[in-house]
């Protein structure tokens, strides 16, 4: 960890399109941070994922861990590759370990459409669509991650456990997330996500979630079933602001956030803890496309601004604040006359082609005309 206008940033970029997308985002994120001045950031590259168990027998190495243990914020590309396995049969997923090393509980996915896009729904409300998936991200079903057993190839578990603790700073988190966004003009209402009326671990979920509440009656809160939410994303998205669920309910409902928007090359997160946070694109490592220059590197850029606003955030240092929104603005101007088209909304424009695009917009904005997001 350094002071509040030098920071030092751990990044990890993996396997896959991991590195070709990682390459322009910290040349984007640097010219933010020049053309914004009073603060600095230098990057680590380093080393861990599937290609690199491959080479070495280690996902994710201990000087690698320590380093990122020592940095201010962890930018990470895309790990995994669904042909190099352990011996268990599990895919490599170091994104996973870290989250559980640094107490990452706070998964945020915002669902946020960018101007110029396609829209995926029909509905004139669901072309401007802000709302935020807090998904926990170290318990829940996934703190069976590497834990499960298969009895007598006839039988096989997996435990979800929910705690007080992780659970009351969850809610937390979440019910601060929705008083920012309230006094910037939103609804602010944080929507409990859960199966209490099937699962005894979801009825104490929900009972936590309540408790927290009573302490935070600026915030107003909801319940839905997992189910019903589903259902609204598509059916009502625009109602939506602060929803907060388990890991895995988490995970599903992001990649359904993200097909509003228009893909995952468009989606962005964090994982967020006390001390440390990750910054990654929802998406995988998409190796069919690997070297190919054809990946979307949208969501990357928008994890970056994610960070610098959380750097910002933490340390006290509104310029990292302001060099995030502007990189965030770049991204809307440059889709924002619909010309620019990626691969997966059937158009042409790929890494080279998106990455000039936001250098050119981020390049044409005036740090003087731009507020902190």
């Amino acid at each position: 960890m350094t002071n509040s206008n030098s920071f030092n940033i751990a990044v990890f970029p993996g396997d896959g399109i991991g590195e070709e997308i990682t390459t322009p985002c910290v040349e984007i994120l640097q010219e933010a941070i020049s053309k914004v001045g009073g603060f600095s950031a230098s990057f680590d590259w380093l080393p861990a994922g599937a290609g690199h168990y491959r080479d070495s027998g280690q996902s994710l190495p201990k000087d690698s861990m320590a380093k990122a243990a020592k940095s201010d914020a962890i930018l990470l590309a895309a790990m995994g590759l669904p042909d190099i396995r352990y011996p268990d049969g599990t895919e490599i997923s170091p994104q996973i370990d870290l989250r559980f090393e640094f107490g990452l509980y706070a998964g945020v996915r915002p669902v946020r459409t960018i101007p110029g896009l396609a829209p995926v729904l029909n509905n004139p409300q669901a072309h401007a669509l802000d709302f935020v998936i807090i998904r926990e991200s170290t318990e829940g079903l996934f703190a069976s991650h590497g834990k499960g057993t298969v009895t007598d190839d006839a039988e096989a578990r997996d435990t979800l456990l929910i705690t007080r603790d992780v659970s009351e700073r969850l809610f937390d988190f979440s019910l601060n997330l929705g008083r920012k966004r309230k006094n910037q003009g939103s609804s602010g209402v944080v929507t409990c996500v859960d199966k209490a009326n099937v699962f005894k671990s979801f009825a104490f979920f929900r009972k936590v979630f309540d408790e927290r509440a009573a302490l935070n009656t600026d915030v107003a809160t909801d319940h839905m079933y997992v189910d019903a939410a589903a259902l609204n994303m598509v059916r009502r998205p625009w109602d939506l602001d602060v929803l907060v669920t388990e890991n895995m309910f988490g995970d599903i409902l992001s990649d359904l956030g993200a097909g509003l928007i228009g893909g995952m090359g468009f989606a962005p997160s964090a994982d967020i803890g006390d001390e440390h946070a990750v910054f990654q694109p929802c998406h995988g490592s998409a190796p069919d496309i690997a070297g190919k220059k054809l990946a979307n590197p949208t969501a990357m850029f928008l994890s970056g601004a994610m960070m610098l606003e959380w750097l910002g955030d933490k340390h006290g240092c509104p310029e990292a604040e302001k060099a995030g929104a502007m990189v965030r603005t770049a991204v809307d101007a440059a889709f924002a006359n619909g010309d620019l088209v990626t691969g997966e909304l059937g158009g042409k424009a790929g890494t080279t082609e998106v990455s000039r695009a936001v250098m050119h917009a981020l390049k044409e904005l005036d740090p003087a005309r731009h507020s902190a997001g």
